[in-house]
């Protein structure tokens, strides 16, 4: 009988006692390679809907518990389709500051940046995609047709 409680003792402090030592590591979300990534897939298809409200309230929402640079990146976009450029410029900023080579934080700074005809600032993230995608890639693209297209207007 003694074992017994003793058996019931030490199962009550591991049940006690291991949740508070490992709820640290759930905060841990500014780890870039974490897989606790949030799924942004409903986010995404407001955004294609162009439901850019619905996206941003479901965007707070998350970043209310994820410090992840998708998700700023996304705050940082759907902001700036509502013509909230000053806003979006600080999710933008944050997003780079996580994750610094962020390809589409810097094309959509870059983007921000042509729809408000900071060209030279646009050019800056323009290079940082040059040096991140020396093969090219979607975002460099993108982000050089927009200037070429603010070029031509």
């Amino acid at each position: 009988m003694f074992r017994h409680a003793i058996f019931g003792i030490a199962g009550l402090c591991a049940v006690t006692i291991l949740p508070a030592a490992t709820s640290g590591v759930a905060f841990a979300v500014d780890n870039m390679e974490s897989s606790d990534a949030p799924d942004l897939t409903s986010v995404r298809t407001k955004i294609d809907a162009k439901d850019y409200a619905g996206a941003l309230a479901e965007l707070r929402d998350i970043a209310e518990e994820h410090q992840q640079a998708d998700v700023y990146n996304l705050m940082g976009f759907t902001l700036r389709k509502t013509g909230d450029f000053k806003t979006s410029l600080t999710y933008y900023t944050k997003a780079l500051e996580l994750q610094p080579g962020h390809k589409g934080a810097h094309e959509y700074l870059g983007e921000l940046y042509v729809e408000t005809g900071d060209m030279p600032k646009a050019r800056e993230q323009l290079a940082a995609l040059a040096k991140l995608c020396p093969s090219g890639c979607e975002e460099l693209e993108d982000l050089t047709k927009a200037i070429a297209a603010k070029g031509t207007n």
